[in-house]
């Protein structure tokens, strides 16, 4: 408790003035004390906002982070589907060829008829026709007898095609090689369906990363902001605190003040309780200023 020296020179006040003027200090603290508890209190009720601020956003991270990372499950899965239909497509692919090679094989070891010209070299006279077509100047009588020789081997080549599927052997080669090329065609399409869904997968993930780390960064800011606040209010709450032991100092004092003024009146160490005062008035006693201010003190 600080001295009397600490509040005032006692020489120049008498006992009265210094009750007043702890009295005043007393008021002053109170006051200060009422400023540092309101300044905490709002300080708390912003830390609380920005505690629940924060785990909203952690919330929704978390949420967003697991969305996440159900599409890279989704793209990991669908991944790993396009890479068995490249397999299979390239598989039936070598089987296709194959095939093919086959057929040709087949045809090129039958005729249609004794001493017809085989369908492979019909074919290569076409495409050689074809060139000479596209990469010639031709007049129009000898365009016209090269369009009508096409036309000629084409039909040549149908005819025989058609007579050499009457071949069992030849038929069922081609419907084999038929089929496995609509069968790598097929894992082909599935290839490209699983990639493109894989690549929306992909984006959708990226883009909820992207959310998921500006969700951090603003939890991280609410969480700064936090432990701003809470320094804050700790101070706050201790000013607060010491603002009190600094009243109850100074009551200490009062309490000395009034049993040096009046040792008659208050023998004890503690002032006179309202009661007490209000009882001596019932008996007729005297009310004295120190009373009064007693009194006044309790309606603070």
């Amino acid at each position: 408790m600080p001295g009397w020296a600490g509040v005032f020179p006692a020489p120049r006040f008498g006992m009265a003035a210094a009750i007043d003027e702890l009295s005043r200090k007393k008021a002053e603290c109170n006051a200060r004390a009422d400023e540092h508890r309101a300044r905490r209190d709002q300080l708390n009720l912003e830390a609380r906002q920005w505690a629940e601020r924060r785990a909203m956003i952690i919330d929704e991270l978390r949420a967003k982070s697991g969305e996440a990372q159900e599409h890279r499950r989704e793209r990991d899965g669908l991944n790993e589907a396009v890479r068995e239909e490249k397999r299979l497509r390239e598989e039936w692919n070598r089987q296709a060829e194959s095939l093919a090679e086959r057929v040709t094989e087949l045809k090129r070891a039958r005729t249609s008829r004794p001493g017809a010209i085989p369908v492979w070299r019909l074919k290569k006279e076409l495409k050689e026709l074809e060139f000479r077509h596209m990469t010639s100047s031709l007049t129009a009588d000898a365009e016209k007898r090269l369009i009508e020789e096409m036309k000629r081997l084409q039909r040549e080549i149908e005819a025989q095609e058609k007579e050499l599927r009457q071949d069992p052997e030849v038929d069922k080669a081609i419907q084999e090689a038929t089929e496995a090329r609509a069968e790598a065609e097929r894992h082909h399409k599935a290839v490209e369906e699983y990639a493109l869904a894989a690549q929306r997968e992909h984006e959708a993930m990226v883009k909820l990363y992207e959310e998921v780390d500006r969700l951090r960064r603003e939890a991280d800011e609410a969480q700064a902001k936090l432990l701003e606040v809470k320094a804050a209010s700790d101070e706050a709450h201790r000013a607060h605190i010491a603002a009190i032991e600094e009243v109850r100092d100074l009551e200490k004092m009062l309490q000395a003040a009034y049993r040096q003024a009046r040792p008659d009146v208050y023998p004890s160490d503690e002032p006179p309780s309202e009661e007490d005062i209000f009882a001596r008035f019932k008996k007729g006693g005297k009310i004295s200023t120190e009373d009064l201010l007693a009194l006044q003190k309790g309606a603070h």
